[in-house]
Order: C-alpha cells, then sequence, then structure tokens
C-alpha cells in the first residue's frame, strides 16, 4: 500500500507548506477494500477500490473551512487550500473554538498484516464456496459478504503536530435460511488477520442456526430471563459511545449519566458488580488508532470499573469549560467477562430466551437510554435448562443500562464485530412485541 509514513508526512507537508495565515490541518486517509459478495447460492458481485481522500481545514480567530479532495497534485492541493481559507472567511465565529492542537506523542499499534493487504477474489473464493457447498447440501440459501481491507492514516497540522497508523481488517458474516422461509441463521467473524478468519465454521454456526430455528413457536411479549450471545451484547453495548458516556450530556441533563439536580453520575453503581467496561487500544483483537477523532492520544480508559461510573468522555472545548482534563472519545469497547459458559448459562435458565442477535436498533429516550429493535437470525425458548423450541422474533424496549444492572452470570469475551464482549444471561429484558421479522 502506498503512503507508508514518510510518504504520508511529505504530502501532509506540502499541504502545510502552501498556508499564508491561521493554521492548516491535515488528514490523509488511503484505503484499498476488496470484496466478495454472495446471495442465493451464487456469488454475485466481486470488486476492489482503491482511493486516497485528503481533508484541510484552514483555521483563524474562531473560524474553520473544511474541503475534501483526492487530487493530490501540486496544482489540485493549491486549489484546495484555496478553497478551505475562502470557505473559512465566510464562516461565523465559532462560539466553541479551540486552539490548533500543539504536537502529540501517540501511542504504536502493530495492526497490518501483508495477507489482509493483499488478498483478492482468489483468495477469498476457498472461503465462499465452503460456504455455498455446504448451504446446498443442507439445502439452506445463503447470503454473505467476504471482505479484506488495507488503509493507512495520517494527520498533521501547522503547529507541528503529525501521526501516521497503518491497519487492515477482515469480515466474513452469513446468513443461511430454510427453504420454506420460517428458519434463518447468522454468524460472522472479524479480526485484522486475514488466517484468523475461517469462513467454514461460520457457514456452519449460521446453518445450524437456521435449521434450529425453523417453524417457531409464539411466544408472549414481556419481561424474560435472557441469555445474549455476544453479537446481541455488542449491538446494545456499542450505543453507549454514541452520546451516552459524553460528560457534556451528563452535565446537561440530557444522559441516562445525568445526576438529579445537576452534575453527573460519576463515582455512582451504575452497573452490577461485575461489570468493567473500558476502552482498550492496546487489546490486539479490536481495532484502535493511535488517537481520537479530535486527535488526542489514544489511551486505556476504565469507563465503568466493578459498577461504578468512573469517568465520561470530554472533548476539548468542555473538558476547558468544566476544568477537567479532555477524555479521548469512546472506541475499542471492552466489556469484561465471567467464567461461565454459554451451556452453563442455559442450563441455569429455568424460563428464558436465547437471542442470536438484535437488528434495526434506535433510541427510544436519551435520558434512560432506551432502545428498541428486533431479535434476528435465531430466537430460541429455553425452559428448565434446555432449549426448548425456536421462537417467533420479538421486538424488544430495553436500557443496556438496565441489561449491565440485571446481569446474573457471563462467559469470557469474544470478539463481537469490533468489540471485545461476552454473552450475558440477564433478568427482567422487555420485550413488547410480537415481529413478523424472520
Amino acid at each position: 500500500m502506498r503512503f507508508d509514513r514518510d510518504e504520508a508526512k511529505r504530502t501532509i507537508e506540502r499541504v502545510l507548506a502552501l498556508r499564508q495565515d491561521g493554521d492548516l490541518e491535515v488528514e490523509l486517509l488511503a484505503r484499498t477494500a476488496s470484496h466478495t459478495r454472495f446471495a442465493r447460492n451464487e456469488i454475485t458481485t466481486s470488486g476492489r477500490v482503491e482511493d486516497v481522500t485528503l481533508s484541510i481545514a484552514a483555521r483563524r480567530e474562531g473560524k474553520i473551512g473544511t474541503v475534501g479532495t483526492n487530487d493530490l497534485s501540486d496544482g489540485g492541493l493549491k486549489e484546495a487550500v484555496g478553497r478551505a481559507v475562502g470557505l473559512r472567511d465566510l464562516m461565523p465565529v465559532d462560539p466553541e473554538w479551540v486552539e490548533t492542537l500543539p504536537p502529540q506523542s501517540y501511542p504504536l499499534f502493530e495492526t497490518r498484516d501483508e495477507q489482509a493487504g493483499r488478498a483478492d477474489a482468489a483468495d477469498r473464493a476457498a472461503g465462499v464456496k465452503a460456504a455455498l457447498t455446504l448451504a446446498e447440501r443442507r439445502h439452506l440459501t445463503a447470503a454473505g459478504f467476504y471482505e479484506n481491507n488495507a488503509e493507512a492514516r495520517a494527520i498533521g497540522n501547522s503547529k507541528g503536530n503529525f501521526g501516521h497508523h497503518v491497519s487492515t481488517d477482515v469480515e466474513f458474516s452469513v446468513t443461511m435460511r430454510t427453504s420454506d422461509g420460517t428458519g434463518s441463521g447468522w454468524a460472522s467473524s472479524y479480526s485484522p488477520r486475514f488466517s484468523e478468519v475461517d469462513p467454514k465454521p461460520v457457514a456452519r454456526r449460521a446453518a445450524d442456526k437456521g435449521i434450529a430455528s425453523a417453524k417457531p413457536r409464539e411466544v408472549p411479549p414481556g419481561d424474560y430471563t435472557v441469555i445474549l450471545e455476544p453479537a446481541a451484547v455488542a449491538a446494545l453495548v456499542q450505543t453507549l459511545q454514541f452520546g451516552a458516556l459524553s460528560k457534556r450530556s451528563a452535565d446537561e441533563g440530557r444522559s441516562v449519566f445525568s445526576k438529579e439536580g445537576g452534575g453527573s453520575r460519576i463515582g455512582e453503581k451504575v452497573a452490577h458488580d461485575t461489570v468493567t467496561l473500558v476502552t482498550d487500544p492496546f487489546e490486539a483483537r479490536v481495532p484502535a488508532l493511535p488517537w481520537s477523532g479530535a486527535g488526542l492520544p489514544n489511551r486505556r480508559i476504565a469507563w465503568i470499573e466493578k459498577g461504578v461510573l468512573k469517568t465520561l468522555y470530554a472533548d476539548r472545548y468542555w473538558a476547558a469549560k468544566t476544568g477537567v482534563a479532555p477524555t479521548p472519545s469512546p472506541g475499542s469497547l471492552v466489556l469484561a467477562g465471567g467464567g461461565a459458559t454459554l451451556d452453563d448459562l442455559i442450563a441455569s435458565t429455568d424460563r428464558g430466551l436465547l437471542v442470536t442477535r438484535f437488528w434495526y436498533i434506535r433510541t427510544v429516550n436519551p435520558q434512560t437510554w432506551h432502545l428498541t429493535g428486533l431479535t434476528r437470525d435465531g430466537l430460541f425458548l429455553i425452559e428448565k435448562g434446555k432449549i426448548a423450541a425456536p421462537a417467533v422474533n420479538l421486538r424488544f424496549n430495553e436500557s443496556p443500562v438496565v441489561m449491565l444492572r440485571n446481569i446474573e452470570a457471563m462467559t469470557s469475551p469474544v470478539p463481537a464485530g469490533r468489540m471485545l464482549v461476552p454473552a450475558i444471561k440477564a433478568r427482567e429484558f422487555t420485550f413488547t412485541s410480537k415481529s413478523d421479522a424472520v
């Protein structure tokens, strides 16, 4: 891939050399994305995209103008800087302006895998064939996506800050449906390394789920003890990084972590004793950048530790306004687990529901962080410690904060999407209606 550290720095310095007044901030993203898509048991598309984009922000006296370009010629860069400056001068003064970031010290993460960076359709063919062969042998209909991406990112500004990072990621996901249309199973695998994503066992899990979920039984909505598989846990917990963990939202009374009468609930018990939720960019199984969106160095941050809210995210503006140190934004989330197995969680449940994953999740109330969404691709009724029958899908209306408070047991954490989470057994999880989705 182009744009190793030296080439990326030279490109950014060519932009910074065009500065005439104020400051310039530059972000470079060079990306190669390659994929194979399949549906109805045959490959439908295969593609590869290579692109480079530069984002240039001109800053002066509270005003910011930003443009993007992929024309890296001398003339293209000069035109882009000129447009950024022109936009800047038209903008009103930003009341939440912060000065251009001074030089930072970024951690080094080694997340590039050569095979993931160069793999093409031929390298992915064996994995896709294994999934399609399995689908045909078991009379299922398969659809899915197999992709591998490589990125080089760099940031720099006229104050002397510079950072560079290369990464790769690979993901295979597949849905298997029964021929009568009543059963559906899904599974996926993600890793920064190509060799660690094996489509065959992923397809087998999806096929087993699809067959087991056929001809589901209706169960009434209501409060259930649930066993949430890691994909379902990740879908709920990841939403916390999109506002709930914001100190500003809490301070302004807009968050589940707002304190009655003002301020935040930092220092209060908000979850079960076993819950520890951290950002950990040094965890090799989850992707991370050396810097957060605002350019602050990433670091390990405990958001919730042993059930106690330890800190909240504060950007540079809100940190200065409230007299605290700024915090990198949440990402690379890791939820610590327990020592149980999935079979243990099921065996210890007298009556409950096993959830493969959630779908179409939307926020209902930010002040309680209540969400709504649907179960999908495998919902099962548990009776007397055993899976009794597949169940018709349900709509849930629940807060992940309540779910974290009602935990009864957990497995060890595993990768789920771009997080590391366990399967969870939690009581009193609320389902509000039946869903016709399969």
